[in-house]
């Protein structure tokens, strides 16, 4: 049964008389402290916040003065108390409540400024089960929760971000903050102790292994808001959820403007791909709507990335590069050949930055490594009503590990090519069909409603690339075939094999795996399964 509220009348000035000060992250607390106690705020606070205050000069009571009881339990216990929580709770206008103050000697709380201890970057540092669960803050998220809820009559200030706002209201309304104010920061409040609850439950359940808790939250921080997200109707925002990961959440943007909402979902594509191949051999991977046109290898990063536009440059115009080594002054200078919206890279040298600089429009985002293709992790879609979780796709298949189905083996070269054209696969929306030639692809078909469509559609790239190129054949021929699925039935092997592949990885698990494999010994190619599919949606 729900509460029922006394309906007392909320003011619009409350005068800032009294604050309390316990924070985690000390950025601009002094000048802050000092403009309130500029303002005649008495000043009262906790552990390392006082300490921190009364080296910088300032007049500042210890909370214990409030509660007449010491901080204990090294630091466990020490706000957690009706002298506290009373001063923040307390209805100003409630006779009851204001009777209840005088007879327990509680002080009126008008303002708290309270950050929490750093448990989501306690996590993202690698830190023990003791240490973690050791910054999990208690008593901030409730002074935090209960300064919100009594938004009424408190201000709470969660981010140093916005200490500016609020000395700049105490100088323009006299010394109070007005209610629009105080509902605003309430607000920030507690989605601040949302996202934080969110990260412990997480964290939780990862270490106890919970693939499905009863209840399941996500918290992240703003880092942007988008001009639009995928259309121009539609809002759109960016949030770090604080999971440590090189990508385009945590990239430094080294030029550019903004990105868009697609460029940041392409982007994440393109580095996610990228980070499949170890830089001891380069690697380039080029994105067009989350999908790939053109993924290479080479000697070099510039031959990686000659390689890959090759296999569709019609495609590339306008597309997203990314590259699994520092982005190098040559490999700069080819790039800028064309029109060019994003390049993400683990890093990039002075002179190529220089080479870019020239191209404004142009994104470079550095992202200090490559992300773990094995890292486990969730991804999250919305459906009407709900949420569909999931673990990462983190599965690799290596060629050890493929399953020979076909009276041929591949070979050495058929072998390699198979196992990068699968790992290009995992990242092509399903379904999925790629050719690949000597560590590059040649064709790709993604998204189509019929596997046989991908394979047709994968081929017809080919002819088109190698009339670009002023090729006689198609680079198809001769080239290997990955599918993310099994084929359900023969034709769409059969139109990779009429392409000219030798051979094919898939893996298997089709009702009618035996046509397939019939159809594969009767045209002489090579096919062996993975036991793993790569559905992407």
């Amino acid at each position: 049964m729900a509460v029922v509220s006394k309906n007392h009348p909320v003011p619009d000035l409350v005068r800032i008389r009294r604050a309390l000060l316990s924070v985690s992250d000390k950025s601009g607390l002094v000048d802050f402290a000092r403009g309130l106690a500029a303002a005649g705020v008495e000043l009262v606070s906790t552990g390392g916040t006082r300490t921190a205050l009364e080296k910088a000069g300032l007049a500042v009571r210890d909370v214990s003065d409030l509660t007449a009881f010491p901080e204990i339990m090294d630091g466990r216990v020490k706000t957690l108390h009706p002298g506290v929580h009373g001063g923040l709770l307390a209805i100003r206008d409630d006779s009851e409540h204001r009777a209840a103050m005088e007879e327990h000697a509680i002080a009126e709380i008008d303002l708290a400024v309270v950050n929490l201890y750093p448990f989501e970057e306690t996590v993202a540092g690698g830190a023990d089960s003791a240490t973690t669960i050791e910054n999990i803050d208690i008593g901030g998220p409730a002074m935090i929760r209960a300064s919100a809820k009594n938004h009424a009559y408190v201000t709470i200030l969660t981010d140093p971000e916005d200490y500016a706002r609020v000395l700049a209201a105490l100088e323009t309304h006299d010394g109070a903050i007005p209610l629009a104010l105080r509902r605003e920061l309430a607000a920030l409040a507690f989605a601040r102790t949302a996202a934080y609850d969110a990260a412990v439950s997480g964290w939780f359940a990862g270490e106890l292994g919970l693939e499905a808790p009863r209840h399941r939250a996500f918290g992240g921080r703003l880092i942007d808001v988008m001009r639009y997200g995928e259309n121009p109707h539609q809002a759109a925002a960016f949030y770090a959820t604080g999971e440590n990961r090189p990508g385009v959440a945590t990239a430094t943007l080294l030029q550019g403007k903004q990105l868009s909402y697609n460029n940041i979902n392409d982007t994440d594509a393109a580095f996610e791909l990228v980070s499949e191949f170890d830089p001891s051999v380069a690697a380039c991977a080029i994105i067009k709507h989350a999908n790939p046109c053109g993924v290479a290898a080479g000697d070099s990063l510039v031959d990686a990335y000659r390689r890959a536009l090759e296999c569709d440059q019609t495609s590339a115009f306008g597309g997203i590069i990314a590259l699994n080594r520092p982005l190098d002054a040559e490999t700069a200078t080819e790039i800028v050949k064309i029109f060019t919206e994003v390049i993400i890279a683990p890093d990039a040298s002075d002179e190529a930055r220089a080479i870019l600089s020239s191209k404004k429009n142009l994104r470079l985002m550095t992202t200090g490594g490559l992300a773990d293709p094995r890292q486990p992790g969730i991804t999250v879609k919305t459906v009407a009503g709900g949420l569909l979780v999931q673990g990462r796709d983190n599965g690799i298949v290596l060629p050890e590990d493929f399953k020979v189905v076909t009276k041929r083996a591949p070979d050495a070269r058929e072998l390699a090519d198979l196992a990068f054209a699968f790992r290009v696969a995992k990242h092509v929306k399903s379904n999925a069909i790629v050719y690949v030639l000597n560590g590059a692809t040649v064709g790709i078909g993604a998204g189509q409603m019929s596997r046989v469509d991908s394979a047709r559609i994968a081929a017809r790239k080919a002819v088109d690339a190698a009339e670009a190129l002023g090729l006689d054949a198609p680079l198809t021929r001769g080239s290997v075939v990955a599918s993310d699925a099994f084929f359900p039935f023969a034709d769409g092997l059969l139109s990779a094999i009429e392409a000219g592949a030798t051979a094919v990885i898939q893996p298997g698990g089709s009702m009618r795996d035996q046509d397939v494999i019939d159809a594969a010994d009767a045209a002489g190619v090579a096919m062996v399964f993975t036991g793993m599919r790569h559905f992407r949606h």
